[in-house]
């Protein structure tokens, strides 16, 4: 590969922003290098999901991946380490909108979790991603801030810059096949 065609396929620097916009919503920012076709299939398709999703950091891995991206389908994500369950996630699908939006519940917990919004826009062959989660109360909020829970996003979105590298996601070419 000649170093113009890699510097093409290298992973944007982008910075991810995270910003509290009310007592109870958190959004956060990012562009992404791909069109939104190609980052909706990396939140939509399970074996694309879980090459991204959890920060290598963490020490653990999605050892199930089920992603029914529909409306009124469901999700479960099962997080481990050696063999053992660490988390389970799962909720349902309110809203799906293919390459534009996905609405879902977080319905792990004792009490209702956020609803997460995450939109897809095209941006002059890139994506601007924007995570809405919309809390049920300000202390929910509080306590998903004060206990880390919502610091994951720069390494794994960083993880997926990585992963749509891989894909070409910015090689026109392979976006087309794809898409057919």
């Amino acid at each position: 590969m000649d170093a113009g065609r890699e510097s093409e396929l290298a992973p944007m620097k982008n910075r991810t922003t995270v910003e509290r916009t009310s007592d109870r919503e958190l959004v956060v920012r990012r562009t992404f290098n791909g069109p939104p076709n190609v980052v909706f299939e990396a939140w939509t398709k399970p074996e694309l999901f879980m090459r991204w999703w959890v920060p290598k950091s963490m020490g653990m891995s999605l050892t199930a991946c089920e992603i029914d991206a529909r409306t009124g389908g469901k999700y479960h994500l099962v997080f481990g380490h050696e063999g053992a369950v660490i988390f389970e996630a799962f909720g349902k699908y309110l809203e799906v909108i293919p390459n534009s939006r996905l609405v879902w519940t977080n319905d792990e917990g004792d009490d209702a979790g956020p609803v997460t919004t995450v939109t897809f826009e095209e941006r002059g062959g890139t994506t601007l991603l924007v995570v809405h989660d919309l809390y049920r109360s300000k202390e929910a909020l509080d306590e998903a801030i004060s206990s880390g829970s919502t610091n994951w996003n720069d390494e794994t979105f960083n993880q997926l810059d990585e992963l749509l590298v891989g894909l070409g996601a910015n090689d026109v070419d392979s976006v087309a096949a794809r898409s057919s």
